[in-house]
């Protein structure tokens, strides 16, 4: 029995493009007829990053930096073709990236 359960990862840097766009492939995927759970927040991936302010001295100053990745996750359950052809046609902003999944 083959399963029609698709879930739908999404990633950026900035989190309102995130959840416009998580908003957007939901609206598409409720139109064509299928089963929308989500979107559902997954944890934030923080990479922290420490440098020396000067080479070659004082090497108690230092600086910071941080990169955080914001994740969200939209399930599709009873997904037609109907519904992977219209997620398709959905224009992201540059900056998202996206990966499906069929589980």
């Amino acid at each position: 029995m083959a399963s029609n359960k698709l879930r739908i990862y999404l990633k950026a840097y900035d989190y309102t493009l995130l959840d416009e766009s998580a908003k957007r492939i939901a609206e598409a995927a409720k139109k064509s007829g299928a089963t929308v759970a989500g979107p559902m927040p997954l944890p934030t991936k923080i990479r922290k990053y420490t440098v020396l302010r000067s080479v070659h001295i004082n090497k108690d100053s230092r600086e910071q930096f941080e990169m955080r990745v914001h994740r969200r996750m939209i399930e599709l359950v009873n997904s037609t073709d109907k519904a992977i052809s219209s997620l398709t046609s959905v224009h992201l902003p540059a900056g998202v990236g996206i990966e499906i999944k069929q589980v």
